[in-house]
């Protein structure tokens, strides 16, 4: 079962916490476009409210939350009902999937990544952006779950516990950048993004099918 209560009743409290943190969220987005590649036609997998689709013109998303669905499909999106671990699309359609800050809630990450890399064209990306459990804030959110409106029933992963996974699920060529490297109430302007991981929050995993 996917993990979308806390979405479904909270989704006006996701949405402020963009505008809440408004620097760490552009820092996550220049983390992510350092990586991003040129492509035609992308994917985004747990799409929630579009807030990393729109920016980086990815039209398509898959999202188990309906309020969030409604929300990304407000903002121009088409979104359909899915989980990552059954991708209701045919072989090769995309040549990107992005994945930010899901791979927490998912049931089943190996077969997501599977998901990913039988939906993916030949030499096509994917691109996981997560807070690393080793990290400042990922043994914040990890020593604080209980009391986490979100994060309850996440599960948190290392950046070499999910390069593993993606390449057990097939993918090569891995690439990494990283940012946000004070707590989140520390941050007063956007954080430098800097190639590789260990020492940022927030890590980016580009991959190649």
């Amino acid at each position: 079962m996917p993990k979308i209560s806390a979405f479904e009743k909270h989704f006006d409290r996701y949405e402020e916490w963009f505008l809440e943190n408004k620097y760490a969220y552009q820092s996550e987005l220049d983390a992510v476009k350092l990586l991003m590649p040129k492509f035609e036609k992308g994917l985004e997998v747990g799409i929630g409210t579009g807030r990393f689709a729109v920016p980086f013109n990815i039209k398509n998303g898959v999202e188990p939350s309906s309020e969030m669905r409604k929300i990304a499909m407000q903002r121009g999106l088409n979104v359909v009902d899915g989980v990552a671990e059954n991708l209701p699309f045919g072989d090769n359609s995309f040549d990107l999937v992005l994945m930010v800050t899901t791979v927490c809630f998912v049931d089943d990450v190996l077969k997501s990544f599977k998901e990913c890399f039988r939906v993916l064209k030949n030499n096509g990306t994917i691109l996981i952006g997560f807070v690393d459990r080793e990290s400042t804030i990922g043994k914040i959110y990890q020593a604080n779950k209980e009391k986490s409106l979100f994060y309850k029933e996440a599960t948190f992963y290392s950046t070499s516990e999910i390069v593993e996974l993606l390449y057990e699920a097939g993918f090569k060529n891995f690439n990494f950048s990283q940012t946000i490297f004070k707590k989140l109430d520390e941050i007063k302007e956007k954080e430098p993004v800097r190639h590789g991981f260990g020492k940022g929050s927030f890590i980016v995993i580009s991959a190649k099918k």
